[in-house]
């Protein structure tokens, strides 16, 4: 693919070398550069891709993409594309690579402390069987229809993600389900992903050895909702202090559920057993197979997205 069109979505600075060349594969792992291949650096929370761009050079690189401003002298066989922000620049990289097939989907994600994984589980599972093509990308596993994948973060990398996305849609998927962690929403792995929705289960306190405080870990589950376009839906749960906070800025439409009080989806819990609960959800009574009051907010989002 050429250069060029690679590029097209980044916000570039500078580049240094032929702008024409035809890239033959992409990568932010220096490990894996071959020769034709483009490399971008991206600063990261134990390691900085431009220590590596050197190594990336000695190992025939093509293209080296890049945010800081450190090179006194370039080697002419190599184009060096200096973006505004590497990151965001690796993950548009990456869906025009694969095709942007997000915008070949019905993308879900969910987002919160708890409940990501049963959320989006359910949704795939459920609309498998009813007949849908359908995929999940989730901590547990990773599924195109009905293969399975081992998986290895809650939110994978952008080339990997977009890598089983364009598997998703050469498999005739029309539904994708994925959780969407905190880490990456602030180290930009969805950005430019086009989502048709997205759901907020909750927020307690976690992954404070990462965020800062509570502020900013709820503001950077907030920035996936502000990014949503006008297209999509904002589901969130009410019950949770936060949850109007993630609706605020949001263009999509929005949509609430909940236990306690009024919101678009709501549910009663009549009685609880060692096997299942009883319960309602807008009118319509029945009995499930899953046990505790959180299981019934999970069941009340998969609900409201379907």
């Amino acid at each position: 693919m050429k250069l060029s069109q690679l590029t097209e979505r980044c916000k570039i600075v500078a580049i240094h070398g032929e702008e024409n060349v035809e890239v033959e594969s992409i990568t932010s792992d220096s490990r894996q550069v071959q020769k034709g291949s483009l490399f971008i650096a991206v600063e990261g929370i134990n390691t900085d891709g431009h220590d590596y761009i050197a190594k990336a050079i000695e190992q025939d690189v093509l293209v080296v993409v890049y945010d800081k401003p450190m090179f006194e002298e370039y080697f002419s066989r190599v184009t060096y594309v200096q973006v505004e922000n590497s990151a965001v620049a690796l993950a548009q990289i990456a869906s025009v690579w694969y095709g942007n097939p997000s915008e070949q989907l019905k993308l879900v994600g969910v987002t919160g402390t708890n409940g990501k994984t049963t959320v989006a589980t359910l949704l795939y599972r459920m609309f498998r069987t009813l007949g849908y093509g359908a995929g999940l990308l989730s901590t547990v596993t990773n599924c195109v229809n009905d293969d399975s994948y081992p998986t290895t973060h809650t939110t994978l990398d952008p080339i990997t993600l977009n890598s089983f996305l364009r598997k998703m849609v050469d498999a005739g998927c029309e539904y994708a389900f994925m959780e969407v962690s905190s880490h990456a929403i602030h180290q930009k792995r969805v950005y430019g992903l086009h989502f048709e929705g997205g759901i907020f289960t909750n927020l307690t306190q976690d992954h404070l050895d990462y965020h800062k405080n509570m502020l900013e870990y709820r503001n950077v589950k907030k920035a996936f909702f502000d990014a949503l376009p006008e297209t999509a839906f904002a589901l969130t749960n009410s019950d949770d202090k936060n949850g109007g906070v993630m609706l605020q800025n949001t263009k999509a439409k929005r949509y609430t559920y909940s236990v306690k009080g009024l919101a678009d989806f709501k549910a009663r819990i009549f009685e609880k057993h060692f096997d299942g609960t009883e319960i309602e959800i807008n009118g319509k009574q029945l009995i499930v197979q899953f046990v505790g009051v959180f299981n019934v907010y999970n069941l009340l989002a998969v609900y409201g997205v379907s």
